[in-house]
């Protein structure tokens, strides 16, 4: 039984980036052993143990055959058999497919290490075609380190496109991917790899993508969303399963894009602000105010001192003296709107 460091923490490592949460693959092991040692049996499609002290995922060296459409459709295999290059070979990239040993001893059966200095992002085998989350995961990437991707991959990539094999994507997946990527510090080349690939055309065909995006997923989300309509703004989130705090402000943005831009007298700046649920949700609409900036450079000063000012209007008072109850609407409206005039 060999115990070894794999994927992302040996990447990170050999680039000089902190590292999070480790991998291990056990070469020469059975799932009897690992419970004999304490290990803890957590996988449900393969065999994966959680240390019994560290709680570190262990998985059994395994590989795997194509035997259906998606990212589910394989079979797998795990026995003490399997050696460490036959388990590394399943994996995604050369840069991903590199094994440190207990000792420090790395193994590189497919050039990752050289990859990782050239900056470039390429397959390790032509298994690479059997999943299709593959290219969103090549897209991010892309995204985080600002590699070039192989010319070999690129072709591959858009063959899987062309083939009808990313037809199968599950939309939840394909979120996790892609809003990883949007996280990243190079969304140019998130895009740039996704159009290349042709899978944005597929997925994404309404994006008028911008050079960069900043801010938080939420706000990144609805900068993609701010030259759409409303429709295709809410579709877009809609077919990519995105979470509902992220709907709501790329919708928000589409809604309100030109009213943002337009505003100006009291009346509409008030108007906006209630569009917009600024007083019941002041921090979303602040971040569709980072929004704007983001996107067209927007100054929302005035916006920002008409909502401290309108803001500051007693409401509770107001209702509490109003003659009847559908009167208060109107009174809190005009004492705003004598506030924002200053």
């Amino acid at each position: 039984m060999k115990v070894y460091v794999v994927g992302g923490a040996v990447r990170d490592e050999l680039l000089g980036l902190p590292v999070g949460e480790k991998d291990y693959v056990v070469v020469g092991s059975t799932p009897e052993e690992m419970v004999a040692k304490g290990f803890k049996p957590v996988g449900k499609d393969f065999p994966v143990f959680l240390h019994p002290t560290t709680h570190e995922e262990y998985a059994l060296a395994r590989t795997e055959r194509k035997s259906g459409r998606g990212y589910k459709g394989f079979t797998v295999f795990a026995s003490p058999e399997v050696t460490l290059e036959e388990d590394l070979r399943r994996r995604d990239l050369t840069i991903n497919a590199i094994a440190k040993a207990e000792d420090g001893t790395l193994t590189d059966p497919f050039g990752g290490k050289n990859d990782l200095q050239a900056g470039l992002l390429r397959h390790v085998s032509e298994a690479f075609a059997e999943d299709p989350v593959r290219i969103l995961r090549v897209a991010r990437f892309a995204a985080r380190f600002n590699f070039k991707v192989h010319e070999k991959t690129s072709e591959l990539m858009r063959s899987m496109v062309d083939s009808g094999e990313t037809d199968h994507l599950v939309p939840e997946r394909v979120w996790q991917e892609f809003s990883k990527g949007l996280l990243e510090k190079h969304t140019e080349r998130l895009f740039e790899v996704l159009k290349e690939s042709g899978l944005q055309q597929a997925f994404f065909p309404e994006l008028k993508v911008p050079k960069a995006l900043s801010g938080s997923l939420r706000v990144r989300f609805a900068q993609l969303a701010w030259p759409l309509q409303e429709g295709e703004a809410e579709a877009l989130a809609s077919r990519l399963r995105a979470p509902n705090d992220v709907r709501e402000l790329s919708s928000l943005a589409a809604r309100n894009r030109e009213p943002l831009q337009a505003a100006r007298r009291p009346e509409e700046l008030l108007d906006l602000l209630k569009r917009a649920d600024a007083f019941r949700r002041p921090e979303r609409f602040a971040e569709l105010l980072e929004v704007a900036r983001l996107s067209v450079n927007l100054d929302t000063a005035a916006l920002e001192q008409a909502l401290r000012a309108a803001a500051s209007v007693d409401a509770g008072a107001i209702a509490a003296k109003a003659p009847s109850p559908a009167a208060i609407p109107a009174l809190i409206d005009k004492a705003r709107l004598a506030a924002i005039r200053g």
